[in-house]
């Protein structure tokens, strides 16, 4: 179907196992006809890779992946020579080296005679593409997804406007490199720390929460088939409950889906208050929650 309108990139995103909201498809819809990436926050495990795991099955392209954490740097994000390589091309080729230094009266000429061959040695054979670089020179249109951009430095943020603005990256050696297809590109962020205003800037925003009950509950029908529908009803209610509280961590769809996972495998019917303190640490992924929840679990259990 593809992303024409907003209805059929919701159906497009629905059929590659994604429930949105019109919201969502809609933010989808505008990036993909505007070319523009789309910064997802919110808390984690709401669905913010699977969103961009969803447009790349949707559109039937290439899911590239560069995953961010504290420290990540250029190199690591865009490119590397293969030293190794290098090194090992040097050896084979060393008479022809050789050659080229015969004919030097002085160690200057011999180093601009190796100078003038440099050429041979950094060019693309020798060039190792990391995810940003891929994306770029990806023969065929990509999905790009960049994932928990608040954990990565200032200064990487910083070295990605470039590609943002231009889908272009710059390798010293080589000159630039533009993108033969502007590939859909997707940030995620667990609001780790404040992305700056440059990179807002460039991105359209989309901010997912947890879901509604209604949406909840027909992901839980979606991916977990084997659940009774009153066991459903009644886990997503609670789950609604516990979130509430003041809790380090809320536990977000994942644990819910996990949560729905652990109770089909124990063969419940219905949701006692036993059955949550037995099953606390599925859904509560610190001590200090998992006590929390079961001082209130009277009330959680109340459905009536």
């Amino acid at each position: 179907m593809g992303f024409n309108d907003v209805e059929t990139t919701r159906a497009t995103l629905e059929e590659a196992g994604y429930v949105c909201t019109t919201e969502i498809a809609t933010v989808v819809f505008l990036a993909a006809a505007g070319e523009k990436p789309v910064l997802v926050e919110g808390p984690a495990g709401v669905g913010k890779t699977e969103l961009a795991k969803a447009v790349a099955q949707g559109l039937g392209r290439e899911l590239i992946r560069l995953q961010c954490y504290e420290g990540l740097d250029e190199a690591k994000a865009l490119y590397e020579w293969e030293y190794a390589k290098q090194l090992l091309y040097t050896q084979i080729v060393r008479d022809k080296i050789s050659d080229v230094v015969a004919g030097a009266q002085t160690l200057s000429e011999a180093v601009d005679g190796i100078a003038a061959e440099a050429d041979a040695f950094f060019s693309e054979r020798f060039l190792l593409p990391r995810p940003l670089l891929k994306a770029i020179i990806a023969p065929d249109p990509a999905v790009l997804l960049i994932d928990e951009i608040d954990k990565a430095d200032p200064e990487f943020e910083a070295f990605l406007l470039e590609l943002l603005s231009d889908f272009q990256v710059t390798i010293p050696e080589l000159g630039t490199r533009r993108a033969a297809h502007v590939p859909f590109v997707v940030l995620t962020s667990n609001s780790f720390r404040d992305m700056s205003d440059a990179l807002k800037r460039r991105c359209l925003h989309l901010y997912i929460d947890y879901p509604g009950p209604e949406i909840e509950r027909e992901i839980v029908a979606r991916r977990i088939p084997g659940l009774s529908g009153r066991l459903a009803d009644q886990m997503i209610a609670a789950m609604a409950r516990i979130r509430r509280l003041d809790l380090k961590k809320k536990p977000s769809i994942s644990e819910t889906l996990d949560w729905a996972r652990a109770l089909i495998s124990l063969q419940l019917e219905s949701l006692s208050r036993e059955a949550v303190l037995a099953t606390l640490n599925v859904i509560c992924k610190y001590r200090e929650d998992a006590e929390r929840v079961r001082s209130e679990v009277d009330q959680v259990v109340n459905f009536h």
